[in-house]
Formats: C-alpha cells, sequence, structure tokens
C-alpha cells in the first residue's frame, strides 16, 4: 500500500471532502490510518432494560413494536418517537430533529441502541441513540470508534473511510525493525492499526497501543539522533560572539537575577562566546520565572558583537508584547527594533523587511512573518524562538537557515522532568530555572464540584466589581464534541466520565448568568486573526470573561486577570493545568485557580487534582504528572498534524509507562537513521 498517495484517490473524496479532512490533518492515505479514535464507545456490552439504571449510558438489544411517528414543537422543532422491547420490558426511543428516521426503524425489525437512558417512575426512555441494524445473522463489533471531528465530517464517514481501508494493509512498510519488535513484544504495524481502529476485545487495543506509542517514540527519538548528528559538525562560519558585560541590558530592565537564572544566563554566555559551535540549547521554566531576561541576555550579546537577533513566537499578540517590553530598553541602549506580524500592511512589511536586508534593523519580534521567503536579514546571529513546542522543526530551522550559522535559544514554559528531557532532547543542551523571582504570589488554587455552581457565579461577580478579568476553560469547543453519545475521552471500560464542557455552551450561558458583563469565546477553530482581535480586547480590559479552550495556554501576559475557572478539570493533566494557572497571578490583586471536577472525591481524579492544590512548582508537579500518567501531558497538542522531530504526538498523550520511553530512546540507539530517514 502507498500510504503517501492523497487522500482524493479513494472513492467518494472530493476536492471539497478533502479541504474538510485537512483541517484534521489528513491530506494523504498515511494520515487517514494514523488518525485514530479518541474514545471507543463499547456497545457490546449489551444489557437488558430492566437492569439499566437511570441516567445511565447502555447498549441495548430492542425489537420496533409501534411504527415510528414525528410532531412539530414550538421554535421549529421536531420529536420523532417509537415503542421498542426486549424480553424484560419496553422503552420510548425518541429523536430530536431527525425527522428523516421516521421510516429508518421497521415494526418487528431488531436494532442495536447506544445512548442515555432516562427512567421515568415505570417508563424508560432512550433519547438520540446511536443505532444500528442487529439482525440474528450479523454479528456486529463490540467497539465502535470516535474519532476527532470538525464540521462536515462525522465519526460514521471516517470509521466507514477507514473500514474500507483495513484490509488492504497488509504490505505495509514497518518503520519498526523486526529485531526491535520481537525485543520489546511489539505487534506488527498492520495489526497494529487494524486493532487500533477496530479492536475485538480490550487486550487487543491494549496492544495496539502499545506498539503505536513506542513507535511515535521510537521515530521521535531516532529524528533526534540524526538532528544531533547533524549539529555534531560544526559550521566552518557562525556567528562569533564577543565576551561583554552584561550590566547594561541588566540596569535597563532593573533585574535582579535569581540563582537559577544566573546559572542559565551563564550557560548562554558560555556557548555564544565559545569558539567551537553556534549555540544550540533549551531554556525551560515555569510561567513566570523569568526566561525572558535570560532570552534579553542573549539578544544584548549578538546586538553588541554587530548581529542581528530575531525573537520568533506562536501569535502574534505574544510578538506584539515582547516587542512592547523588550524593545524599549534595548532602543535606549542604541540597538533599533521592529515588529514583524502578519497583521501590518504590506507598506509597514516591506519597510520592515528593507531594513533587516540592509542590516539598519538590529532586533526583530515576530510570527511565522520571519520565516517567508521575502524575508531576508544582513547580519542574522540569534534566533530565539518562544514557546518551542508549538513550533514544527521545519518552522525553526527555517529561520535558522537565514543565517551562517546563528546561536539558537529555544524557549519552553513547560517544567519538562530531568530525566524525560535528556532522551527528548538528545545533543541539545537544556537550562532548567526551576525557581520563581521573588515577588511572584502564588495562585491559591480549590478543587470543587458542581454544588458550588453558585458559588462560583457569585465569586465571578466579585472579581468583576472589584474590576478584575475572569478566564474559564473548557475541553471542548462545542457540543457536536459528543456526538454519537461520546460520554468519555478514556477508552477503558467502567471510566465513562461526565459529558465535556464547550466553550461556545458555556460562554452562551455565562452571557445569561452575567447580562451586564461582557462575555466572549475563544477556541482553536477560530481564525489567528480572529483569536488575535479577542486577545487584544481581553488585554485591553474590554471583556470581563473570556472563555476558552487551552488555546490560552500560551497567551499575552494580562495581569488584570485575578480567577481562572477549569471545567472538566479532570480531563487535564497536571503539567497543563499548571501551565494554565501561570495565565494568572502576574498583577499585584490576589488571583485564583478554581478546578471544577464531577469525579468523587474518594477518586484517583479528585486526588490527583488536590496535587495542584498542594503543589506550586512547576517542576515537582511534572515529575508527579510522570509518575502517574506518563509523559503525555508533555507532548498534546491538540488539531496538529504528525511531524517527526516534533513534540506532536497522536498516542503518546495516553502513554502510561515512562518505561515505554526510555524502552524506544534504547532501540533507537541501537540503529542508524540512515535506514530509517
Amino acid at each position: 500500500m502507498n500510504t503517501h498517495l492523497t487522500i482524493t484517490t479513494l472513492p467518494g473524496v472530493g476536492q471539497k471532502r478533502a479541504e474538510l479532512l485537512a483541517k484534521l490533518g489528513i491530506e494523504t492515505i498515511g494520515d487517514l490510518l494514523y488518525h485514530f479514535p479518541r474514545a471507543y464507545q463499547n456497545r457490546g456490552n449489551v444489557t437488558s432494560l430492566d437492569s439499566c439504571e437511570n441516567g445511565a449510558t447502555v447498549s441495548v438489544v430492542l425489537t420496533v413494536a409501534t411504527a415510528a411517528t414525528t410532531a412539530k414543537l414550538p421554535g421549529m422543532l421536531t420529536l420523532t418517537k417509537f415503542v421498542a422491547f426486549d424480553d424484560t420490558g419496553k422503552c420510548t426511543v425518541t429523536f430530536f430533529n431527525q425527522a428523516y428516521l421516521q421510516t429508518a426503524f421497521q415494526v418487528g425489525s431488531t436494532y442495536r441502541f447506544y445512548g442515555k437512558i432516562t427512567r421515568r417512575k415505570a417508563s424508560l426512555e432512550l433519547s438520540s441513540p446511536a443505532w444500528e441494524a442487529a439482525p440474528e445473522d450479523v454479528i456486529l463489533p463490540d467497539f465502535t470508534p470516535v474519532y476527532p471531528l470538525t464540521t462536515g465530517i462525522s465519526s460514521k464517514m471516517l470509521d466507514g473511510m477507514i473500514r474500507a481501508l483495513l484490509p488492504q494493509i497488509d504490505g505495509i512498510v514497518d518503520p519498526i525493525p523486526e529485531s526491535v519488535r520481537v525485543q520489546h513484544s511489539l505487534i506488527p504495524l498492520a495489526q497494529a492499526l487494524r486493532d487500533i481502529h477496530s479492536p475485538t476485545d480490550y487486550a487487543a487495543l491494549d496492544a495496539a497501543r502499545r506498539r503505536l506509542i513506542f513507535e511515535e517514540f521510537y521515530l521521535f527519538c531516532m529524528q533526534a539522533q540524526k538532528n544531533a548528528a547533524e549539529n555534531a559538525t560544526a559550521p566552518t562560519e557562525f556567528a562569533r560572539v564577543a565576551p561583554t558585560s552584561l550590566a547594561p541590558v541588566l540596569e535597563q530592565v532593573s533585574f535582579t537575577l535569581t540563582d537559577a537564572q544566573t546559572a542559565a544566563v551563564e550557560d548562554i554566555v558560555t556557548d555564544m562566546t565559545g569558539d567551537t559551535a553556534p549555540m544550540e540549547r533549551l531554556l525551560s521554566g515555569d510561567v513566570g520565572s523569568g526566561k525572558t531576561i535570560c532570552a534579553a541576555c542573549a539578544i544584548y550579546l549578538a546586538a553588541e558583537s554587530g548581529y542581528q537577533a530575531a525573537i520568533m513566537t506562536p501569535t502574534e499578540i505574544l510578538a506584539t508584547q515582547h516587542f512592547h517590553d523588550l524593545a524599549p530598553p534595548f532602543e535606549a541602549l542604541g540597538f533599533s527594533c521592529a515588529l514583524l506580524v502578519g497583521s501590518l500592511t504590506a507598506k509597514k512589511k516591506q519597510a520592515v523587511r528593507a531594513a533587516l536586508a540592509d542590516g539598519s534593523v538590529d532586533i526583530v519580534f515576530g510570527t511565522v512573518a520571519l520565516i517567508t521567503d521575502d524575508t531576508d536579514f544582513a547580519n542574522l546571529g540569534l534566533v530565539v524562538t518562544d514557546e518551542q513546542h508549538r513550533f514544527g522543526v521545519n518552522q525553526r530551522d527555517a529561520l535558522a537557515a537565514k543565517s551562517n550559522g546563528a546561536h539558537s535559544l529555544t524557549m519552553s514554559a513547560t517544567p519538562i522532568p530531568r530525566t524525560m528531557a535528556h532522551i527528548l532532547y538528545n545533543g541539545i543542551s537544556i537550562s532548567h530555572i526551576d525557581t520563581m523571582p521573588p515577588g511572584r504570589q502564588r495562585v491559591d488554587t480549590f478543587v470543587v464540584n458542581e454544588s458550588y455552581r453558585a458559588r462560583l457565579n457569585a465569586f465571578i461577580e466579585k472579581q468583576i466589581v472589584a474590576g478584575n478579568q475572569v478566564y474559564i476553560v473548557c475541553p471542548a469547543v462545542d457540543n457536536s464534541e459528543d456526538e454519537d453519545n461520546l460520554v468519555g475521552l478514556d477508552y477503558r471500560e467502567g471510566e465513562e466520565q461526565v459529558p465535556l464542557k464547550s466553550a461556545v455552551v458555556v460562554a452562551r450561558e455565562l452571557q445569561e448568568t452575567f447580562a451586564n458583563r461582557r462575555v466572549a469565546h475563544m477556541h482553536g477553530r477560530l481564525k489567528g486573526e480572529e483569536k488575535e482581535r479577542i486577545m487584544r480586547k481581553f488585554a485591553a480590559g474590554e471583556i470581563d470573561i473570556l472563555v476558552s479552550t487551552t488555546v490560552i495556554e500560551v497567551g499575552v501576559n494580562v495581569p488584570n486577570t485575578t480567577l481562572m475557572i477549569v471545567e472538566n478539570a479532570e480531563r487535564f493533566g497536571l503539567a497543563q493545568l499548571h501551565q494554565l494557572r501561570g495565565r494568572v497571578g502576574r498583577g499585584s490583586a490576589k488571583s485564583y485557580c478554581i478546578l471544577v471536577t464531577e469525579s468523587a472525591e474518594n477518586s484517583a481524579s479528585y486526588e490527583r487534582l488536590r496535587t495542584l492544590a498542594e503543589c506550586y512548582n512547576g517542576y515537582e508537579i511534572a515529575e508527579r504528572d510522570l509518575a502517574q500518567r506518563g509523559p503525555g501531558d508533555f507532548f498534546a497538542q491538540p488539531d496538529v498534524t504528525r511531524q517527526h522531530g516534533s513534540l506532536k504526538f497522536r498516542l503518546a498523550s495516553l502513554c502510561d509507562s515512562f518505561d515505554l520511553l526510555k524502552d524506544a530512546a534504547a532501540a533507537a540507539k541501537t540503529q542508524t537513521t540512515a535506514d530509517l530517514f
């Protein structure tokens, strides 16, 4: 099978559908095969009607007793319903706004239904369940996959496309050598792909997931080795930086470095003033730990030696923030600074690019606009990448390629455990800033359940009356993410969770509750310029409550924000929650983070969240998260395509054993990258 063929080679996939699939990162047959389910409905766990508990999500096999009828409801709504039964009782099955189903169910025929059941006294009702015909001579699969979706692409559609491919994958090329598979008891790729999309039982699913997670780690480590080998050969020409005192820049920002910052700056100075190779360093530290001043020291070293410095961020608003914070002190020292982002007028962008090309701009702050073909530098000597995990390897390399051996400093606000960092960043030097600057306020953190909703709303109002602003984070964008009765993100039976809170719905509810307040919502499906517009308004104080998905994890500094509420907090990893918490507590006012969960107080999920209320050190939290959940939270990025060499994995976010990463790294060291790439 040629997995590189475009998705349009499949039957029924025209240009319009291909464009929709591209939003999910699916452009080739290989992309489709590696578009893994995010949950599974265990429809094979069939129960009888008399055993159904009120509010439970159940799978039942029922025979239709009455013809379906459709009634019109107020507001242009319709209700279609009929009665079905099994040997133990009967049930009313209802569908809202699906009048076309009136002729879909034949009296006397049997179907398997999967959905939430409601018991009202002696009667039962299934509301809008998933369904499939269940004749006696057909064996239905126990597990039904639920895929990450986008508007216009349903889970059933993806399931059908993938099932049509699975019988054809026996000859697929396996990137893991047979010797490695045997040594680590891994199943072949074709079997893993079949069992991840259409598992027969939990054992098969576990084996498939284990093999595919290993593959992701293995390929990443192989790429890291390749990068390390390439970096080991020092270029004959690179930016030669002269040692100089950093006092001028430190005096400009009136900043006293912590011991951890001092150590990081010393690492940077040693790297940049060395005479063997350009710097290739990762600066890892908590949100608010002071990475920016360390980067400022690197910028000063480069600029003082006559080189240009470029600072690339993932968003325009973050680039603008860095520009406003750092340009004044550098301009006071005599260096020319500029901002290059996509929203500038064509004339302004042209002027900045001309100044970069002729060397009249020393320091530029920007987004991916810095790596376009028409952006050239006279003498680029330093590339600083902020929030490095938001960029792919190709994007970082594209900026570095605009120079002859520029130094590279990448920053990450995710405190990565040291044991993991040495594996993941093979060949890259790492500086850890593991202490916070004095005066940084602690964000008091609480874990509560839904019974606190009235008090939460009162607390929100109190913060706004005091002149402050509020973040509310939801795990879902809108209700479409609960399509097909998805009730949990975990594939394990018995671990079903409450429905996801969605940003769109929560924002609408809050606007009704706080009618006199300014409420807005933001999520990853919005266009970049729209997200930038919303964040600018929020930063300017024109929005009181911003409801968002985790896109605010990397965002602008808004000191006026004093409260963050995270809905369905059990759905997030500790490291990610700590990242989100770092969005507040940046001003002088007392700040709070409230984690809302429906997990029972004696559950493992609740106790895990309690860690955030007890611990405020990002590295300690990262180590605890690693021990409890595995390395996934440090890699997981929603809505991204698969790219070797970047911290973007499809399944590794669910890995439950750090040993798997270590095994994959050890296996990669026994191979030569030439055999793979």
